[in-house]
This record gives C-alpha cells, sequence and structure tokens, in this order.
C-alpha cells in the first residue's frame, strides 16, 4: 500500500474524528451529570442539521457563520425539553429518562419524515471544493476548518466546565448529588444546563458537518453508533476519553473504509465497541468500579 494513501487516510481520518469528538462530547456531559444515555442525541442532531441546511437555502446564511444561531438555539431547546418535558415526566426517576429520550427519538424522526421527507440533502457554498495540499496530500479545506473549530470548541467546553461556577456546579451535581443538595444548589437546574449544553455541542457540530456531510430523517442513526462507542472508549463521563476517543474512531473508521470498501468501513467501529465492552468496559479514562 502506498504510504501517501496511507497518509491521506490517516489525515482524513483524524480530521473527522475530530467532528465525532465534538457530538460525543454533548453524549458525555449529558452521562456525567445526569448518568443516563439520551437515546434522542442522533435525532436531535439530524434536527440541527437541518436547521442549518434551511438558514443556509432559505435566509443565506453560511453555515459556519449559522454556529452563531444554532448553538444557543439548541441550548435553549435542550433546557427547555428538559425543564418542561424529560424533568417533569421522568419524576426523579434516571431509568424514565432513558425511555422518554428514546420516545423522543422516534418521534423527532418520523416528524422529520413527515415534513422533510426521506430525501438526501446537501449544500454547496463557495469554498467546498477548495483543497489544502498537506505535504503530499490534498485534503478538503471544509474537513480542516471543521476539525478545528471542533478541537477549539471542545477545548472551550473543557475550561467552561473546569474554570466557571456554572461548571464548578456541574462537576458537583456529576460527583455527588445529594451532596449539592445540602451546599445549596438547583441540582433540578444543573440538569438541565447540562442538557442544554449537551444539544448546544449538536448545534456546533451540525454546522460543522454540512459542508461536509448529507441531512436526512435517518442521519442521526449514523452518529449515534459512533458516538457511543466513542464515549464507551474514551470512558463514560470523561472528556479526555471522549477527544481520544474520537480521533481513534475516526481513524478506524478511515482505514477501514480503505481496506474493507466504504459500505464496510464502519465494521472496525463496531468491532471497537465490543472489544472494549469484553476487555476494558470503564473505557480508556474512565474509572474502574
Amino acid at each position: 500500500m502506498d504510504l501517501t494513501i496511507l497518509g491521506a487516510a490517516a489525515i482524513n481520518g483524524l480530521l473527522v474524528g475530530g467532528i465525532y469528538t465534538l457530538v460525543a462530547s454533548g453524549l458525555t456531559l449529558i452521562y456525567g451529570v445526569l448518568h443516563i444515555i439520551n437515546f434522542a442525541h442522533g435525532s436531535t442532531l439530524m434536527l440541527a442539521m437541518f436547521g442549518v441546511y434551511y438558514l443556509l437555502t432559505k435566509l443565506g446564511i453560511d453555515p459556519y457563520l449559522s454556529l452563531l444561531i444554532m448553538v444557543p438555539a439548541m441550548y435553549v431547546f435542550g433546557f427547555f425539553l428538559y425543564k418542561l418535558l424529560i424533568g417533569r415526566l421522568a419524576q426523579g426517576k434516571d431509568e424514565n429518562i432513558l425511555l422518554i429520550t428514546l420516545g423522543l427519538s422516534i418521534l423527532i424522526e418520523n416528524l422529520a419524515l413527515m415534513f422533510f421527507k426521506g430525501d438526501t440533502r446537501t449544500i454547496s457554498v463557495a469554498y467546498s471544493d477548495r483543497m489544502v495540499e498537506i505535504g503530499p496530500t490534498l485534503v478538503s479545506l471544509p474537513k480542516i476548518i471543521s476539525f478545528a473549530a471542533a478541537m477549539a470548541l471542545c477545548a472551550a467546553l473543557g475550561l467552561f466546565i473546569q474554570r466557571t461556577d456554572t461548571g464548578k456546579a456541574i462537576r458537583a451535581v456529576a460527583k455527588e448529588r445529594m451532596g449539592a443538595r445540602l451546599v445549596g444548589i438547583d441540582v433540578d437546574r444543573v440538569f438541565a444546563i447540562s442538557f442544554g449544553i449537551g444539544l448546544a455541542t449538536l448545534g456546533a457540530a451540525a454546522c460543522l458537518l454540512m459542508p461536509i456531510f448529507y441531512v436526512s430523517p435517518t442521519t442521526g442513526h449514523v452518529f449515534v453508533m459512533v458516538a457511543f462507542t466513542v464515549v464507551v472508549l474514551g470512558g463514560m463521563g470523561s472528556f479526555l476519553g471522549a477527544v481520544v476517543g474520537g480521533l481513534i474512531v475516526g481513524l478506524t473508521e478511515s482505514f477501514g473504509g480503505l481496506f474493507l470498501g466504504e459500505s464496510l468501513g464502519q465494521i472496525g467501529i463496531s468491532l471497537i465497541f465490543i472489544l472494549i465492552l469484553l476487555f476494558r468496559p470503564s473505557g480508556l479514562f474512565g474509572a474502574r468500579r
């Protein structure tokens, strides 16, 4: 196998893995605080991608500029979705949240099929076909921009969680829910904020994905398995694990597609998921229980 081809596969894998990291970071945050898996993660990403698509096609807003709209919009959507629906219906039981998010996933996907039909949509912008030379390899400019923006946003999220008062409250609730209540932290509000931030990362990911990917009502299926694999690989609730896991999964998918063909490229992702569950259930950076 030519080294140039292998290098191109590695670069493309890392670039895509950066976006996987951003998608998985929201899932990691929600799990870390609420201790549940958000089954609606993929469907809400799909919803955000349609939002970016229509912002461009109807209003002419560039996908990267859409970050200024989609991130706050998805945060507000997630905050009130938890505050007004999930939190109330859950009645304090985590298992209820699992069922509610699963139901939301089915509802959102079917509503999308009803309103958007089953067509696959892509967008085209002035820089879609521009390439950048990295050594002997030509790399798509939108992929480089999306990777850099995804890594910057993940770093900003990490700093927010570590340095701000809200971030400290989120970490306190994630560590000891009852203790956080005793020191005066509004735990239910922190849950809603965490859910909102988790969906805000999807709004950002949608803006970075649309110049290089497609959207349809079933697009969420593509990313939900990847996000779960990244979270499990890195360690449930670990942001560092999400970064490393996302890059590993991106490389695995890229080399799997190179050696097995594009249609079979994701077999490697499923294999990693199974192996991690078998040999290291806590993940690379997860705490052993």
